[in-house]
């Protein structure tokens, strides 16, 4: 399916679920006038609209999809411009599968956010610079900040069989994804048992039940 077709049944559907959203609201406003009604679905309209042209500028982007960043370079471009982003630092092991298993699903669901992912062992500068010495860890970017960190799997239930929607529900709380947003929510996702890491915020913290350095 070529990329623009994509791009058109993504707003198509969106524009459904608001349009969804809209009937369900004026449905419950029973004691309003035909008047008052004509005006809220007006403004409703117009946030749909909006909403609508936000979507395909954010799917022009590249957001929709969970995508590879193959240089360090890319991750500063794809970086540029953008109010939230989700880099998932991996290297090839279980956990960081698991990881892009979520992350590939949350990434169809919530394309107000970009998700991308970049192999942490190919990145020095960027996981020095970050101070990334734990796999996975997702870098939580606001307007070109690194504003926090997901490491391993502690905010999920501290297990890799977790469901999707608890990794959704935790970067929502982080102000990274719009679980208001309409789009399409995600199936659970299940793994299989794995390994544990832990969780930091504003800065790395090793707890006794660490492993050691991924780069070591």
């Amino acid at each position: 399916m070529a990329h623009q077709q994509i791009i058109e049944q993504a707003i198509g559907m969106v524009a459904a679920q608001l349009e969804k959203q809209i009937d369900d609201e004026i449905n419950h406003l029973d004691n309003l006038g035909e008047q008052d009604v004509a005006q809220i679905r007006m403004q409703r309209m117009a946030e749909l609209k909006k909403k609508q042209e936000k979507s395909k500028e954010w799917l022009a982007r590249g957001h929709g999809e969970y995508s590879e960043i193959l240089s360090e370079k890319e991750f500063f471009d794809s970086m540029k411009g953008e109010e939230r982003m989700i880099c998932h630092f991996y290297r090839e092991n279980w956990p960081c599968k698991v990881m892009d298993k979520h992350l590939g699903l949350l990434a169809k669901s919530h394309i107000e956010t970009k998700f991308v992912k970049i192999n942490a062992e190919k990145s020095p500068f960027l996981t020095e610079k970050l101070k990334i010495w734990m796999l996975p860890t997702l870098a939580l970017i606001k307007n070109e900040k690194v504003e926090d960190y997901v490491v391993g799997f502690d905010a999920v239930g501290g297990k890799d069989d977790f469901e999707s929607d608890v990794l959704a529900t935790h970067l929502s709380n982080q102000g990274i994804i719009d679980l208001e947003y309409p789009a399409r929510r995600p199936p659970a996702g299940a793994g299989a048992p794995g390994q544990t890491k832990n969780v930091r915020k504003g800065g790395f913290q090793k707890t006794g039940s660490d492993e050691d350095s991924d780069f070591d």
